[in-house]
């Protein structure tokens, strides 16, 4: 090897460490292992990850792909120091995705992106990825962390998840028998999840709180952690209920825009939705919100989930079957609301009631 210049430059003095991402990588080896499932054997370290359909138990299938980040939620993280949970919510904005469309969730790809790494501040990230695959059951089978110095400030960081899973042909949603009459179900949120935190950053800025404070709507955690709550994992009893029943005609993901955004995204065009807001479980966190920031009640329902974080729709013939399998699988569904015809003359998502902010 000839001898290196005098004054010569290095990758590590330009900085990017290679023996800290290599450091990283051992460090969350045994738990990208833990995500093991049937099809892939969530090994890392190749340059391509690898999933077998057939060992899977798919005879016709369709593949579904999702992707998605955490927006500025993970800004919070970087604040607090708090790297254990974010991880969770860029699963579950993925898997969540692929459900309501009736698909098993198979495997999962990350992008950690950041100015100066931090292996083990990066390595509590994948294990929080590494959880949220495992409740989701699929594979975490590759991802890729890159060092960018001078692109992001010291400390900050990004994510992006990419999800992909599959349904036999035929089995996919929504359904194409969706009409009025049809009823809707709502299952309870954990919190903000990843949508809307641009607004929860400002609120937060002017109630003059730290996050290091007692959170005023859950005073036995800090701000910080409350604000972190994890994003809620559907996959597991929503296809579970797909099994048992053969009532559920469609799912929605409540994420950015709420419920007049995510709900006519399943509908037909004929066809809107009446939300009972009297029912709405609105968590406390959500009136915090709403009273520190002033915001109006139409604005949080278009930006938050305020308490539903996914959309079920059935027949309704079907509801008592259809709240009987969520409720087999530990869930509790609040009926909310119904389908109606659409006249084409007002919004595809109507309310009546008041929601508790």
């Amino acid at each position: 090897m000839a001898t290196p210049p005098p004054n010569g430059l290095t990758y590590a003095q330009s900085g990017v460490d290679i023996d800290a991402g290599n450091s990283m990588v051992e460090e969350i080896k045994p738990h990208v292992r833990a995500t093991r499932r049937p099809g892939a054997d969530a090994e890392i370290g190749g340059f391509g990850g690898l999933f077998d359909l057939k060992a899977a138990g798919f005879k016709d299938p369709i593949l579904v792909a999702a992707n998605d980040g955490v927006g500025t939620k993970v800004k919070i993280a970087i604040d607090t120091g708090i790297h254990d949970t974010i991880g969770i919510d860029l699963v579950a904005m993925c898997v969540n995705d692929l459900v309501v469309q009736g698909a098993e969730p198979l495997f999962f790809l990350d992008y950690y992106a950041t100015g100066k790494l931090d292996p083990h501040a990066g390595a509590a990230i994948v294990k929080g990825i590494a959880r949220g695959c495992v409740e989701s059951g699929c594979a975490l089978i590759g991802g890729e962390t890159a060092e960018m110095p001078g692109l992001y400030a010291k400390g900050d960081y990004d994510l992006a998840g990419f999800a992909v899973g599959a349904a036999e042909r035929g089995h996919l949603l929504p359904r194409n028998d969706i009409g009025p009459g049809d009823v809707i179900l709502g299952l309870r949120s954990s919190g903000v999840h990843s949508n809307g935190f641009s607004l929860v950053r400002r609120i937060v800025e002017r109630s003059g709180l730290s996050y290091e404070a007692a959170a005023p709507f859950a005073p036995e955690k800090t701000l910080g952690a409350a604000l972190l709550e994890p994003t809620r994992l559907y996959v597991k009893p929503l296809l579970a209920a797909l099994k048992a029943t053969s009532g559920i005609k469609a799912l929605a993901h409540i994420t950015g825009g709420g419920f007049p955004d995510n709900i006519p995204r399943v509908l037909p065009d004929h066809v809107a939705a009446e939300l009972d807001l009297d029912a709405l479980p609105v968590l406390p966190v959500f009136q915090w919100l709403a009273r520190t920031g002033g915001v109006a009640d139409e604005e949080m329902l278009r930006t938050f989930n305020c308490g539903i974080g996914m959309i079920v729709v059935c027949g309704a013939a079907d509801e008592a079957s259809v709240t009987k399998a969520l409720r087999d699988q530990g869930e509790e569904p609040v009926s909310f609301g119904r389908l109606i015809p659409d006249d084409g003359k007002g919004p595809r998502v109507r309310y009546r009631g008041k929601p508790a902010f």
